[in-house]
């Protein structure tokens, strides 16, 4: 899953190079940090917030489908 989340944030961004995912867990839950280039925050985000959310709309039915909870967390 951190691959397709990689891979999602990098076909949004200019500067994919910049783009790092990191993976970690609480309470039984993966939660997903990304961290992208300061010009590029605003794509990831998209204009009301709806690129971020489609993106863990898309990432929650992935982890659905293998019985487990995730959650994306964009930190600038």
């Amino acid at each position: 899953m951190k691959e397709l989340l990689t891979y999602i944030v990098r076909s949004l961004v200019d500067k994919p190079d910049e783009v790092s995912v990191a993976e970690r867990e609480d309470n039984g839950e993966t939660i997903f940090e990304v961290r992208v280039a300061d010009g590029d925050m605003g794509k990831v985000i998209g204009r009301q917030g709806r690129v971020v959310k489609e993106i863990r709309v898309l990432m929650k039915a992935v982890a659905q489908r293998k019985g487990k909870k995730v959650s994306v967390e964009v930190l600038d």
